[in-house]
């Protein structure tokens, strides 16, 4: 499959093999909840006729494999490798397209089966976005089902018992949406500080570069649940922010620092990357890379390097005296 071919199929069938169904719907056009992260209201529009998306929230736009190369964050190749592995209708020349009624229904959910993480896939996932095994005491794997489709995918619980599913081609949550609060640290001991993320692969990277990091973790899980954030932040002295570095991290850190004046922002940490996550998995490229061109000095480097990281580390998160 190339690129010409992938674009001709349409993007509501690729759409729907991700798992993702349209609030409303015409002949011309469709929208759908923002399929790169959460949001309350449609801002992503599908222009049927031009086979072309929108949106809004972000001002982006394009064909299928620009979605796609977003959804997966992958090159032009990976987008026509992953396409090539899916049973779509269109590009395997049935007669009959995919179509939905004018009006949808609500897509059912249901979860089958929730346990410690076993898939290697998923294992897989997490390795490429630089998570290793320390981080498998925080998430689950949830197996669940949308409209009788079967699904697997990394899983984070929220305050509400909901949960933030990811895997390497799905992105999305289910049941009720609410923030998560992780404690780590002495339990027995009321934490006064946490630092705040948008997205819970951004927390679990703040606990693979910081293993011994003690206070609360508070994920956002949704930028339309910024009050909801907070009014939980009364709960704490010391706050920090790590939030995205695009238009909408920028506007939720404005809005809380005009909250909590004593909240710090630590986004510099990754000022050339768009989060955290982005950040580790450019750190541990950059590493990996000292090591191939020298290998007789990369142990040196690197223990420089680490010992350099935790001083910046613990400075970061120094409590006030």
């Amino acid at each position: 499959m190339n690129c010409k071919q992938f674009n001709t199929i349409p993007l509501e069938e690729v759409l729907l093999t991700l798992g993702h169904l349209p609030t409303k719907q015409n002949e011309k056009e469709a929208w759908y909840l923002n399929p790169f992260t959460s949001e309350s209201q449609a801002s992503f529009k599908l222009d049927k006729s031009q086979n072309l998306w929108f949106l809004h929230s972000e001002g982006i736009g394009g064909n299928n494999t620009d979605f796609m190369q977003k959804y997966l964050n992958a090159s032009v190749n990976e987008v026509l490798s992953w396409a090539g592995k899916q049973n779509l209708s269109s590009f395997h020349q049935q007669e009959k397209l995919l179509t939905f009624p004018k009006t949808i229904q609500k897509p059912e959910y249901q979860i089958t089966g929730i346990h410690d993480l076993q898939h290697q896939n998923l294992k897989s996932y997490l390795q490429e976005r630089g998570l290793s095994e320390a981080v498998y005491r925080y998430i689950k794997e949830v197996h669940f089902t949308i409209n009788d489709k079967k699904f697997y995918a990394i899983g984070f619980e929220n305050q509400a018992g909901g949960w933030e599913l990811r895997n390497s081609f799905y992105k999305g949550s289910l049941l009720n949406k609410d923030i998560s609060v992780m404690h780590l640290g002495d339990q027995s001991v009321k934490r006064k500080n946490a630092v705040v993320f948008e997205g819970f692969m951004d927390a679990l990277s703040l606990i693979e570069m910081k293993r011994h990091f003690s206070g609360d973790i508070i994920v956002m899980n949704s930028t339309a649940l910024l009050n909801r954030t907070k009014d939980h932040l009364k709960n704490y002295s010391e706050v920090y922010l790590l939030l995205d570095n695009d238009n909408a991290g920028l506007k939720c850190k404005s809005e809380i620092l005009k909250s909590f004046p004593h909240a710090i922002d630590r986004s510099e940490l990754y000022s050339n990357h768009k989060d955290l996550n982005e950040y580790l998995i450019h750190k541990i490229k950059a590493e990996k890379s000292i090591e191939t061109k020298h290998p007789s000095e990369s142990l040196q480097e690197s223990r420089e390097k680490n010992e350099q990281q935790e001083s910046e580390n613990k400075q970061s998160f120094k409590r006030k005296r």
